[in-house]
């Protein structure tokens, strides 16, 4: 495994991160096999686990409580989010700063997430949905100072929306904002053109979430997939956008290079990038955790792989997904 340092903190994490939204509330997911894959990514030297509180209502945090417990010596920095007040995902600039993170809403749930993590302190909080239109509010700036100086939280970052990745530069240049996560993979490039150079210029530790676009690029989605009824994928993936999608991974084959399969190829094209600090594709089970680690070697995409892929960027508009 392979570290990177996160931004201004100065942690060395594992550049393969473990995402939990999987384990906590979709369809398929155990409990014991969950907690397998967690372990065995432990003890290959992954350090950077990405939680939340919506996950399963706490159920993925206290997963990841009971995995901590299970190896106590080992190096943990465990990122969570507060949910919005509003349960309303995403966030539009129509809503209200106070109908998604007044201060005492911060502070009650981060101490939710402290109890179901069993810890004392966690390394990286995180508001789970954003909208600029409350940057300048110094409430939640005080709230996330408050628990910082209260030694609840060690840094503070936000995830920001699907295809919004510019949706966060205010809030950047408050100076409180550690780290932002954001989507980006194959397809989903546009964070490269203004999030990422200020990111690095100012020391802000960048999170890329879904890599393997909510599964397509794992190569495992067909016409036919469907999921269970309350399964989030079925939104996601649309008949229309299904076949749309699926078009474009046809187009992604020929780039293949002997040897490689198309979620080695996804990770690979994330970690090019030198602003990334860690990519955090989700993980339940013992074969995708060793799969997916194992990309962490240090070898670089061969130049020619890599400019034909960024041809592959497509542009979606912010939806209510």
């Amino acid at each position: 495994m392979r570290y990177r340092t996160f931004g201004r903190t100065g942690w060395k994490v594992s550049e393969i991160g473990y995402g939990m939204w999987g384990m906590g509330g979709w369809s398929g997911s155990d409990d014991q096999e969950s907690l397998k894959a967690l372990g065995v990514a432990i003890q290959h030297g992954c350090n950077f686990f990405d939680t939340a509180w919506a996950y399963g209502t706490g159920h993925s945090e206290q997963l990841l409580g009971e995995a901590r417990r299970q190896y106590p010596h080992a190096p943990m920095f465990i990122a969570t989010k507060i949910p919005p007040k509003n349960m309303r995902w995403p966030a539009r600039a129509e809503y209200a700063v106070e109908d998604a993170y007044p201060p005492d809403h911060v502070r009650r749930y981060t101490e939710k997430s402290l109890e179901n993590l069993g810890v004392e302190t966690i390394e990286l909080q995180q508001f789970h949905v954003w909208s600029d239109t409350w940057a300048a509010d110094e409430g939640w700036q005080r709230a996330v100072q408050d628990l910082k100086d209260s030694g609840l939280i060690r840094a503070f970052g936000i995830s920001v929306n699907r295809w919004e990745p510019t949706n966060v530069m205010a809030a950047l240049r408050s100076g409180v904002v550690d780290s932002v996560q954001v989507v980006y993979n194959i397809f989903d490039q546009a964070a490269e053109d203004e999030l990422f150079p200020y990111c690095q210029a100012h020391g802000i530790a960048i999170i890329a979430r879904v890599p393997f676009d909510e599964g397509s690029l794992t190569d495992t989605l067909t016409l036919e997939s469907r999921w269970p009824d309350g399964d989030w994928r079925n939104l996601y993936f649309t008949p229309e956008r299904l076949k749309d999608t699926l078009h474009r991974v046809e187009r992604l084959r020929p780039l293949l290079p002997d040897g490689m399969d198309l979620p080695e190829m996804a990770l690979r094209f994330i970690l090019e990038h030198p602003a990334v600090s860690t990519v955090i594709p989700g993980m339940r089970r013992v074969r995708n955790v060793e799969r997916n680690l194992r990309v962490s070697d240090g070898e670089a995409l061969p130049p020619r792989l890599r400019d034909a892929l960024r041809a592959h960027r497509w542009n979606r508009a912010a939806e209510s997904v």
